[in-house]
């Protein structure tokens, strides 16, 4: 495999989170493979972005054009498929997000690769690459396999890779020119449309700490809140608590809820099924407290507590506010 290909997504003037995830599996496949990286950024300017992400890969492709400003499907699609036909590169990499959904599965009909979606974790192994996926509503991990090829695509999961903005390279610059467009006409991009964010944002906060079921009922609420407020956290909770309307949605960690990568993430009476722990695990500590000792949470947690939850926050918080 000669070049790991990448396309950088950005938003409102930002490049995404998703592009140096992206970015952090290319380098790690990358160096398995002695494989170049490679970035396409694709804006209006494009230049900006390409500067960011530099550090992060071998070389990047970019190209300024109004009609690339913001994520319209055909132009991107014109673009993406001539570069790919051009450089032939051995994985296409693409987000798992709005727009790289909307991409991907056109994409790879027209160049005639095989595309995995949604995919958790990718590796190159004999015979092909082999992605891990979840399937019936996240409840199986399932390994998938490519047949041999000389070119494979995925789309990846959001918040399954660190994101490492900063790295010891100094890509190429590569500027390319718009193509002729011709009529457009098919979609178009008209404006972003924000989704209300409810009275938080729980993936912006630095600590979280986060109700389960152990919680027993909502007038201990407010004990768990004081704690969080203490030591500056958010508090955000696991399915059940958002299900008995304990709190918002909006505060739900998880498959169906939202996936966060705090730098400390304390868990509470929450036993920790997968759906959940696909929505914290990438944060920097994570601490658990639970009842039981064969609570899956422990699995992934850098310190575990085996007790009553409601026994622990009062220790926790003096621990914390002493600190």
């Amino acid at each position: 495999m000669d070049e790991i290909l990448v396309l950088a997504e950005h938003r409102q003037g930002e490049l995404r989170e998703i592009s140096f995830e992206m970015l952090s599996l290319a380098n790690r496949i990358g160096k398995e493979e002695s494989s170049g990286v490679t970035a396409v950024v694709l804006g209006d300017p494009a230049l900006p972005f390409a500067e960011e992400i530099k550090g992060a890969c071998d070389r990047v492709l970019f190209m300024d054009d109004p009609e690339l400003a913001n994520y319209n499907a055909e132009p991107y699609l014109n673009v993406i498929e001539q570069i790919i036909r051009e450089r032939n590169p051995g994985l296409i990499i693409l987000g798992h997000t709005a727009s790289g959904m909307d991409l991907a599965p056109a994409l790879a009909l027209r160049v005639g690769i095989a595309l995995a979606t949604d995919c958790l974790e990718v590796n190159m192994k004999e015979g092909g690459l082999s992605v891990l996926r979840q399937v019936y509503g996240g409840k199986i991990n399932s390994e998938l396999i490519f047949k041999p090829s000389e070119r494979y695509m995925i789309t990846l999961r959001p918040g399954c890779f660190k994101a490492e903005r900063e790295q010891a390279k100094s890509a190429e610059m590569v500027s390319m020119q718009p193509p002729a467009w011709g009529e457009l006409n098919v979609r178009r991009f008209l404006d972003f449309l924000e989704a209300e964010l409810g009275d938080v944002d729980i993936t912006a906060a630095d600590i979280l700490v986060s109700i389960g079921r152990g919680i027993g009922k909502v007038e201990n609420i407010p004990i768990v809140q004081e704690f969080a407020d203490a030591i500056g956290a958010t508090l955000s909770c696991s399915r059940p608590v958002a299900d008995q309307e304990w709190l918002p949605k909006s505060r739900q960690v998880g498959t169906s809820g939202k996936t966060v990568k705090p730098k400390v993430y304390i868990a509470l009476g929450i036993s920790g099924a997968f759906q959940h722990q696909a929505g914290m695990k990438n944060a920097d500590t994570i601490i658990a407290v639970n009842t039981d000792p064969k609570a899956p949470i422990f699995q992934t947690a850098h310190y575990g507590i085996v007790a009553d939850m409601m026994q622990v926050v009062p220790a926790l918080k003096e621990i914390f506010t002493r600190a």
